[in-house]
């Protein structure tokens, strides 16, 4: 099962589904709950202008609500299942691709950290320099894309099959 964007929705595999599930409840239940008895604590110590264990819970706690925004906005366009069929042989979203980079060989995952999390695999997204020019080519195919720092650099598709999870 594979991770791929068509329009608004997300495919996601069962088990990205339910460990995104996860975290978002404990974020929005006991995670927010601690976070304000932390704040709170804080809080009593004094003066907020100098409170830094203050300050840093606050900055913790607007990290945590994007958190939950992006999660909730994640689960709620979720399709969980086998993504729509994509051309054979052709980098998608959601392959694992290996690549000629530089006289080296790397294998990746195109997609979402999302989905790829604990798949012991590097994940680049697909508006990534590398990730936009390899994305619908296909094995043998050779292109280039500009790196950050001006450089054209050749890449070349190996192989590219279906992530599994």
């Amino acid at each position: 099962m594979s991770e791929t964007t068509a329009g608004s929705v997300t495919w996601l595999t069962q088990d990205a589904y339910d460990r995104l599930k996860a975290e978002y409840e404990h974020l929005s239940g006991q995670g927010r709950s601690e976070l304000a008895k932390r704040i709170e604590q804080a809080r009593e110590e004094g003066d907020l202008k100098e409170n830094a264990g203050y300050h840093a819970a606050k900055e913790e706690q607007g990290k945590q609500e994007l958190r939950i925004r992006q999660l909730r906005h994640l689960l709620e366009t979720a399709q969980v299942g086998e993504a729509p069929a994509s051309i054979a042989g052709e980098v998608t979203l959601g392959s694992v691709v290996t690549v000629e980079l530089a006289g080296d060989e790397m294998t990746f995952l195109l997609g979402s950290r999302e989905v790829g999390d604990g798949a012991g695999l590097d994940v680049y997204s697909e508006k990534s320099p590398l990730g936009a020019a390899i994305l619908g080519r296909k094995p043998g195919e050779e292109v280039a894309y500009t790196a950050p720092n001006g450089r054209s650099i050749p890449v070349k598709v190996v192989s590219t099959k279906p992530f599994t999870g």
